[in-house]
């Protein structure tokens, strides 16, 4: 999302982008555009202008989810659409090809994701909430749906690889529409059986998990494309980096912080009536992020992928697909249910936690031992 062309990443001149560890490199958030460095103060002000709009302006929630797209509220849909757009642009889809050939980067996202992931959030679930069984099962939603939206966000924040961090999300978003209701059937029905553990039907189906792929990643993802395509067919590549991309790229932060307000406006009344509970469904949440970042990085280091990769990997396995995890919640279980609630509160800790991630992402980037192999390409000037 960052504001800045490439040639204006925090990497200091002559140095490996991937490896940066010049010692005479400049801070981080020195090198940040303006947008950039004061991001989570935007995001601050973005959730207490939410809460305050959802707590004093009377049937603000309600006029909001007037109209809804597949399940999720119209301006919250145009937000992400908007946050999406301005960094699918950016992506060079001439280099995907070097991203489908790095087994490493594809096998560890598979397993990060559609393996460990799940699991550990139901794990998370039970542990920390095993007298909540609605809030419960709505944690367990959000850890099946993995993340095809906003961690392209944080990716590009952390500067992390555009290319790979596209291809992982088309891989999710197809894996998504295939597994997502066995995966549910398995770990809120199946799995607790064995257990011996209270049981609970998921009745979600594939074309609903679809719609939402191709509406949250298809439309941005080929307006991204196209863009570029003739973009550069028109004026080249210099132009399009170094004249387009700064002018759409604020967008991306536009979107995001809209969308902030939006969530927090709707569910204003909510976190702010029954914080104990929002403190309950936080805390797995807090440890589920963390773990699993953490987790991913020192995977990706061990598998010696480069800091890009690495940090689009952490990013990927770490977020979640939320309007996914909202639109099946409300369908399923209404939206006044906890399971919805669990869902919302999802983005809510997400968000800020995930950006605070991108400093320490940021600062590791200074710092990562790494030499650079075919498979983990620099991002040209």
């Amino acid at each position: 999302m960052s504001t800045t062309p490439d040639s204006a990443r925090p990497t200091a001149p002559g140095a490996d982008p991937d490896a940066g560890t010049d010692p005479a490199e400049a801070p981080v958030a020195k090198r940040l555009s303006t947008l950039d460095r004061f991001l989570p103060v935007w995001i601050l002000a973005a959730m207490a202008l939410g809460l305050l709009a959802g707590r004093t302006i009377p049937g603000l929630g309600p006029a909001l989810n007037t109209i809804a797209v597949d399940g999720i509220s119209l301006p919250i849909a145009l937000g992400l659409l908007i946050m999406m757009y301005p960094v699918l642009a950016k992506v060079r889809y001439d280099r995907v090809r070097t991203v489908t050939g790095d087994r490493r980067l594809l096998i560890s996202s598979l397993v990060l994701n559609w393996i460990i992931g799940p699991a550990l959030m139901f794990a998370l679930a039970w542990l920390l909430l095993p007298d909540l069984p609605e809030y419960r099962t709505g944690l367990i939603i959000v850890g099946l749906a993995r993340c095809i939206a906003m961690v392209i966000i944080w990716n590009d924040l952390a500067c992390g690889d555009r290319e790979a961090a596209a291809v992982l999300v088309a891989i999710n978003s197809i894996f998504q529409v295939i597994a997502f209701a066995g995966l549910g059937w398995f770990y809120l029905s199946v799995l607790p059986g064995w257990l011996g553990l209270p049981q609970t039907d998921l009745d979600v189906s594939a074309w609903q998990i679809a719609k939402s792929v191709l509406i949250f990643l298809g439309i941005p993802l080929v307006a991204g494309y196209l863009t570029r395509r003739f973009g550069e067919k028109a004026k080249g590549r210099t132009w399009y980096e170094e004249e387009l991309v700064p002018r759409i790229g604020p967008f991306a932060l536009y979107g995001l912080l809209f969308t902030i307000v939006i969530l927090f406006a709707l569910q204003g009344d909510a976190i702010t009536s029954r914080p104990l509970d929002v403190a309950r469904i936080a805390l797995p949440l807090l440890a589920y992020f963390a773990i699993m970042w953490f987790g991913s990085l020192a995977l990706a280091r061990t598998v010696g992928l480069g800091y890009e990769r690495s940090a689009t990997l952490a990013f990927t396995a770490a977020g979640n697909n939320f309007e996914l995890a909202i639109a099946v919640a409300i369908a399923t279980f209404g939206v006044t249910s906890g399971q919805a609630l669990a869902g919302v509160v999802g983005p809510l800790i997400e968000v800020p936690v995930l950006v605070a991630l991108v400093y320490v992402s940021l600062a590791a980037r200074r710092r990562w031992n790494n030499r650079a192999t075919p498979t983990t390409p620099t991002r040209e000037p």
